[in-house]
């Protein structure tokens, strides 16, 4: 079907009220707020900037604003176009925090500097995938609501986040910059904002995921002497890095055991060996103490976290048996549970119909190993799916998401809030 058979396809099946609500999504607008919000620097601990002005833009559609002061620096906005109380309330939650800080020097491309440039019918930036990008689909879907005119049985909620990026505090790695995995989300709902349902905007390229691994982060380490080198010969075996090269080929064979023990979705259990640590550059003719080792265990969403938790210990204590020597140490130190939501939910069905509506072709569904903050928000009550905007993954460019990609997501957003809150 060519375009414009498809357009006059389209509104025929839409009422009324969603041609209306659709005619006031705009493209110019769209793309100059996605511009605006990768040009302000948000990495996790300086979200600050983006909520003043996600707020300055909620006020601007007459929403009621609740600002929730984190810490120096960083605050949760949420912004409520009122229903009369008779519906459902649904959430748009998005983060404000950047995978990066556009500081790396090892990451080049456009797409990974807060400086966003138009081409070719892209939007690149940091963060435009993930995910300030969903951030301004939510502010022109309410928008569109609003011009609209629509009145609504229950409350729709835009949710704007701090410290969702799976990163946390550890050793000497402390402070806002590193309090993420869903502070943010956290802090939202235990201070009192609870919708019946929310729509994650996380980079699903479209895709309805409908559940999601949760992360458990070990660390191992080892304890070995402390000599100058001249002094370490014969006691050799008694560095702390040779002992955990030992260890770590012990925790490759239980890596491959918890890819078939930790199975699900028609996938594999993984798990990432995320980091080792031991010894001093600036100091290589002493023998290190201490070796760190740091896993990330990813889990099915149907496992507690308890019990990966006592799968993880099991195999620390045989290997503890194996090197009694080793002053073997270990530590769970993330613990964030998987999520998953109903295939026939409400919401779910909402969204697969206008997407259908809109792009002219059903959504695919998935699981997927990352993380998002649906671990929080259902274990508050808050049934949430991931559903977002994003062309395909990460390359050497870095993020990037084609304008027409955002454009449909908005039309999706706005016609599903309609739905799900009663609008008339």
């Amino acid at each position: 079907m060519n375009p414009v058979a498809r357009e006059a396809a389209k509104s025929a099946e839409l009422t009324p009220l969603a041609q209306q609500i659709l005619s006031h999504i705009d493209e110019s607008s769209l793309v100059a707020m996605c511009c605006d919000i990768v040009n302000i620097p948000s990495a996790t601990g300086h979200e600050l900037a983006v909520a003043e002005y996600m707020r300055g833009q909620m006020e601007q559609l007459g929403l009621e604003i609740t600002w929730q002061p984190i810490e120096d620096g960083r605050a949760n906005v949420i912004g409520r176009l009122q229903g009369e109380g008779n519906g459902k309330c649904l959430m748009f939650n998005g983060h404000m925090d950047t995978s990066n800080t556009g500081d790396e020097p090892f990451l080049t491309g456009i797409g990974y500097k807060p400086r966003a440039v138009v081409k070719d019918g892209m939007i690149y930036g940091l963060g435009i995938y993930n995910m300030k990008g969903a951030l301004i689909c939510y502010l022109n879907a309410v928008k569109a609501l609003v011009k609209a005119g629509a009145k609504l049985e229950g409350d729709v909620i835009i949710g704007a986040v701090c410290g969702e990026i799976e990163k946390t505090q550890w050793g000497k790695f402390q402070g806002k910059d590193f309090r993420g995995y869903g502070a943010g989300s956290h802090y939202l709902v235990s201070h009192g904002i609870l919708p019946d349902m929310c729509i994650l905007g996380e980079p699903t390229d479209m895709q309805l995921v409908l559940e999601h691994a949760g992360s458990m982060w070990v660390r191992i380490s080892t304890h070995g002497n402390y000599v100058h080198s001249a002094f370490a010969t014969g006691r050799e075996e008694q560095n702390s890095i040779r002992r955990m090269h030992r260890v770590l080929a012990d925790v490759m064979d239980w890596v491959h055991a918890w890819e078939e023990k930790g199975r699900w979705a028609g996938g594999k259990g993984f798990v990432n060996i995320g980091g080792i640590s031991g010894g001093y550059a600036w100091r290589a003719s002493r023998t290190p103490e201490r070796t760190d080792l740091f896993l990330d265990v990813r889990v099915a969403p149907a496992m507690p976290m308890t019990a990966a938790r006592k799968e993880a210990r099991r195999f620390f204590l045989e290997i503890k048996k194996r090197y009694p020597d080793y002053g073997l140490e270990f530590e769970t130190y993330v613990s964030v549970p998987g999520a998953s939501i109903a295939e026939d939910h409400q919401m779910v069905r909402a969204i697969e119909r206008n997407h259908q509506l809109v792009v002219g072709k059903p959504s695919r569904r998935s699981a997927v190993l990352w993380c998002s903050d649906a671990s929080v928000l259902s274990r508050f009550g808050c049934d949430t799916v991931n559903y977002g905007p994003s062309s395909g993954e990460r390359d050497a460019e870095g993020e990037k998401v084609a304008i027409q990609t955002l454009l449909d997501i908005t039309k999706v957003y706005a016609l599903t809030a309609a739905e799900i809150c009663g609008a008339r």
